[in-house]
Order: C-alpha cells, then sequence, then structure tokens
C-alpha cells in the first residue's frame, strides 16, 4: 500500500533485459461532470468549491486545512451520487458542510448561493441557525 490506501506499489522484473523497477497502481476515477443552470457541461473543479468556500471564510477562524478538508467531502459526496451532478448539488454539499464550520461563513456563502436581496433573506437564514423554540422542560 502506498498515498495512504490510494495506490498498491510493486515491484517488477523486465523479462527482456531483466531490470527492475517499481510501478503504482491507482484506481482510475470516473470523471465527475457538473451540469450548469445554462445545460452546459463541465468536468467538476475542485479549486472552484475551495474558493467559494474561502470567500466566504475571509477573516473567520478557519484554517486551510478544514477548507480542504470540506472540499475533500463535498467531492466525495458527490461522486456517491452519481457521474453528473448539477451545480445546486454542489451549493447544496458546500452549505450542509459550512454550517457545522462557521455559521458566519455559512450565512455569507448562503447570501451568495441563494441570491438575498435584503435583509429579511438574511435574517430568515439566521433563524434557520438558531434554534427558534426553547427546550421542553420536564415536569
Amino acid at each position: 500500500m502506498a498515498e495512504e490506501g490510494g495506490s498498491i506499489r510493486r515491484r517488477r522484473e523486465c523479462v527482456a533485459c531483466g531490470q527492475r523497477f517499481t510501478t503504482f497502481e491507482r484506481i482510475e476515477e470516473m470523471p465527475l461532470v457538473v451540469e450548469k443552470r445554462s445545460g452546459s457541461r463541465e468536468p467538476f473543479d475542485r479549486s472552484k468549491v475551495i474558493s467559494g468556500v474561502n470567500s466566504a471564510c475571509k477573516n473567520r477562524p478557519v484554517s486551510e486545512e478544514a477548507i480542504d478538508n470540506l472540499a475533500s467531502q463535498v467531492e466525495e459526496s458527490l461522486r456517491s451520487m452519481n457521474e453528473t451532478v448539477t451545480t445546486q448539488d454542489i451549493g447544496v454539499a458546500v452549505l450542509e458542510r459550512l454550517k457545522e464550520l462557521d455559521d458566519v461563513a455559512y450565512v455569507r456563502f448562503a447570501s451568495v448561493y441563494k441570491g438575498f436581496e435584503d435583509v429579511g433573506d438574511f435574517q430568515r437564514e439566521v433563524g434557520l441557525l438558531t434554534k427558534s423554540t426553547a427546550p421542553k422542560r420536564r415536569s
């Protein structure tokens, strides 16, 4: 095993000359295709997810490692869905993980992704983040 289980390292020998060499065998993943709102298709670009999350996390106490992990989780969840995903699938996957990571970054990302137009949109989204009812007391 090599690359944290992502590949298998093998030592081989050339039958013609007898020289030994190393090969690495990796699983070839199917390309993930994103269907945009316009109907066009393009390959999934993980760097676009990282860029969007970086913008939402600007000046927030979120590490680059956490953002990279979030992007990996998003890509992994999208790959488990299908080989073709929509931009909406990507946005929802990012929002789900941002909610757990940082509330302010979540609201920032949601404001762009959902196209907030006024303060009411922000209030409604923040209301979804906070529990609106007090916990029930046992008698």
